[in-house]
């Protein structure tokens, strides 16, 4: 490629000026002298352009090939229906095309949903866009193509506001009698009294849709309510908040037929169960030592409302004190036992022997109690191996041990048994890990023998039992075969775990969803999409999870062993959205990003939103799907001019960029030597001139 270029041996100013000063000392010469004076001029324009340096110039330059951008949208809306299937033939054969255009370079641009600060941002193609040609020069893209569904969260007003001025295609997959139905929760608590109802209010929105739908309602996965609605009208659920902790309800609305997807037909609402207090009873058959170690533990806890009693004159004592100079307040045994026992979460018997201040109709309502879902803790002394224990009550019967009769009493260290080390009461208890146990002596246990199928979960002395649990039907049963707990409170032999022990022990009874022996739980660690999963077993072994996603994909993922009755296991969220984790019958279920993606908030494709800024560029929009079923994907072609699409193709805009490998430059003058010539022949041209003057 040739070009001329000057290299001016003044400033421009200077030699613009000369410039025009010989223009006008030529003109005048002319219209003084006439054509004698054409001389002068030519004279004058070759000192100027010796002054301007001109030189030729050869560049050797190879052509650029111009960028094409196709963006493609794997968003979570791109993944519903045939979207997955049609986004990958297109891409498929736009590779296949784009290989057939020699000048121009296609870059493919995968987006997949925009994490924000508050975790979802939808479906931003134009940021990734600008993002992914920040090192392309604007003049060098032809051309962009989005293949998307249409559902784009961050339209700019058109290309142009990004700084790009290349035309905009865009085609969308989908089709246009696409069918869905969704549920759309408008109010859902978070938080729920544990014995009371909670309203919740949706509404089931659905297109080509037959106008009702049956909802069904589960808590806990277990089925509570079905009934039939009109859609598109908000309704209200009443659901009972059964025990503390998360109480999972699901509502679900059945599908249409060919329905675009099922993901956003069922809504999770963990609603988390409070108490408003744990009402606890004591009762203690005889003032000792480790009273008081009970009570000021169950005080302690803010969450406890604790009733105490203790027996110090039990009906048979015999003194000849008139009833009347008495002032010791009376048990309300019926009040307790009777009228208000299933107001009670908890009872504890601490050392109490049956001495006819309960009769036995009253321990019949305890076991009643307790197979309803009560508790009871029976925390025994030496009584408990005497004819007054209540193992001969009709207590026996949901007791998990039956004593020997027989007490020891001599120095020895609790233990956790093969049990205890897995079971969520016991489980990592401070100095268990030291063997013999970081933890003072108890000096007494009453010898038992637990029930078949009863596994303790502490030992004593001679391995006998010390903490046996059990459940009764919907209830739950401890038996603590010794009362000298107290030795830990007290520091003896530096004490030990005790707060952590009974405090578990009493939560545990009182149904503590943390310590339940067989859970599931799932939550989001808060780095991106990351959640940990949290499988407690009783077993030695816990299998694989499935989990399933948004849209219905599952798979199976192993756990590691992390402690003894615990394993774990993390995984990276592929999608945003409601994450379903079953291991046998149990289900726990985590959200990560918000509970309502935008990408389900919206699934139908759309040509609408795009056709503004698409047909602002010169670009078009258009629909990949068929009419008899396939894909249609318009040519790929270049124009230098004029519309940039038709009915069956697209237009790229070459840009004839290049890179230059090399430059030669020959000078049209040689610098001042010219000049000096240059003059010498003007001073000869003037003496020629006035001597013709002379001669005539």
């Amino acid at each position: 490629m040739l070009s001329l270029s000057f290299t001016p041996l003044v400033p421009w100013p200077v030699l613009a000026a000369f410039g025009v000063l010989a223009a006008i000392l030529a003109g005048v010469a002319v219209l003084a002298r006439g054509r004698t004076a054409l001389l002068r001029a030519v004279a004058l324009g070759l000192v100027v352009a010796a002054l301007a340096n001109p030189s030729l110039v050869r560049e050797d330059r190879d052509p650029v090939k111009d960028v094409a951008a196709i963006v493609v949208d794997r968003s979570g809306s791109q993944s519903l229906g045939e979207r997955p299937a049609m986004t990958d033939a297109v891409k498929a054969e736009l590779e296949r095309r784009f290989g057939t255009l020699a000048h121009i370079e296609p870059r493919f641009i995968e987006v997949g949903d925009a994490q924000g600060a508050e975790g979802d941002d939808g479906t931003k193609l134009f940021t990734a866009l600008t993002q992914a040609l920040a090192d392309v020069p604007p003049e060098r893209i032809a051309g962009v193509v989005m293949l998307t569904d249409g559902v784009v969260h961050d339209i700019p007003a058109s290309l142009e506001a990004l700084g790009l001025k290349a035309p905009l295609h865009v085609l969308v997959t989908g089709r246009p009698d696409e069918r869905d139905r969704q549920i759309k929760m408008l109010e859902a608590p978070r938080f729920g009294i544990v014995g009371k109802d909670v309203t919740l209010r949706a509404e089931v929105m659905e297109r080509g849709g037959t106008g009702t739908a049956t909802v069904t309602v589960r808590r806990d996965g277990e089925e509570i309510d079905r009934q039939s609605i009109a859609t598109g009208v908000p309704f209200s659920l009443t659901t009972h908040i059964e025990h503390g902790g998360p109480n999972v309800v699901e509502i679900e609305v059945e599908p249409l037929p060919g329905e675009l997807t099922t993901v956003n037909n069922r809504a999770v609402l963990p609603i988390e169960g409070i108490r408003e207090k744990l009402r606890v009873l004591l009762v203690s058959g005889e003032p000792h030592q480790g009273e008081r170690t009970w009570r000021n533990l169950l005080k302690s806890d803010a969450s406890v409302d604790l009733v105490h009693f203790t027996i110090l004159r039990p009906p048979e004592k015999q003194d000849g004190t008139p009833i009347s100079e008495l002032s010791l307040i009376a048990f309300p045994t019926r009040e307790l036992f009777v009228q208000k026992i299933k107001d009670f979460d908890l009872i504890i018997f601490d050392r109490y022997a049956n001495q006819s201040v309960l009769p036995s109709a009253y321990f019949d309502n305890i076991v009643r109690y307790v197979r309803e879902g009560g508790a009871l803790l029976i925390a025994a002394g030496p009584e408990f191996a005497g004819p007054a224990s209540l193992a001969r009550t009709r207590l026996a019967s949901i007791l998990p041990g039956d004593p020997s009769a027989k007490v020891v009493e001599q120095p020895f260290k609790a233990a956790l048994t093969e049990t205890g080390h897995r079971h969520p009461v016991t489980r990592a208890l401070p100095g268990s890990e030291a063997n013999p146990p970081a933890w003072g002596d108890w000096l007494r246990i009453v010898s038992a023998q637990t029930r078949a199928g009863v596994q303790p979960i502490l030992s004593g002395a001679n391995g006998l039992p010390l903490l046996a649990l059990s459940r009764e039907d919907k209830g739950r049963v401890a038996l603590m075969l010794s009362d000298q707990a107290w030795l830990w409170a007290r520091g003896y032999q530096q004490g030990g775990p005790y707060i952590d022990l009974l405090r578990r022990l009493a939560h545990w009874l009182m149904k503590e969803p943390a310590l339940e022996e067989e859970a599931l739980r799932a939550q989001t660690t808060g780095r991106g999409r990351e959640v940990r999963i949290e499988r407690q077993t009783m077993a030695e072994e816990a299998g694989p999870v499935t989990i399933t996603g948004p849209t219905g994909k599952e798979r199976r993922l192993e756990l590691a062993k992390a402690e003894a009755g615990l394993f774990t296991a993390t995984f990276e969220a592929e999608q945003l959205g409601l994450h379903t984790i079953r291991s046998g019958n149990l289900v726990a279920f985590v959200s990560v990003g918000p509970a309502n993606p935008r990408e389900l908030a919206d699934v139908f494709s759309d040509t609408e939103r795009l056709k503004g800024v698409a047909e602002g560029s010169g670009g078009t929009v258009r629909r990949v799907a068929a009419a008899g079923g396939g894909i249609e994907v318009p040519r790929l072609q270049v124009t230098r001019g004029g519309r940039l699409g038709g009915a069956d193709w697209i237009g790229f805009r070459p840009s004839d960029s290049a890179t230059v490998r090399g430059v030669e430059v020959y000078p049209l003058g040689i610098g001042l030597w010219a000049l000096a010539a240059l003059a010498a022949a003007v001073l000869a041209m003037w003496l020629v001139e006035g001597r013709r003057g002379r001669a005539a």
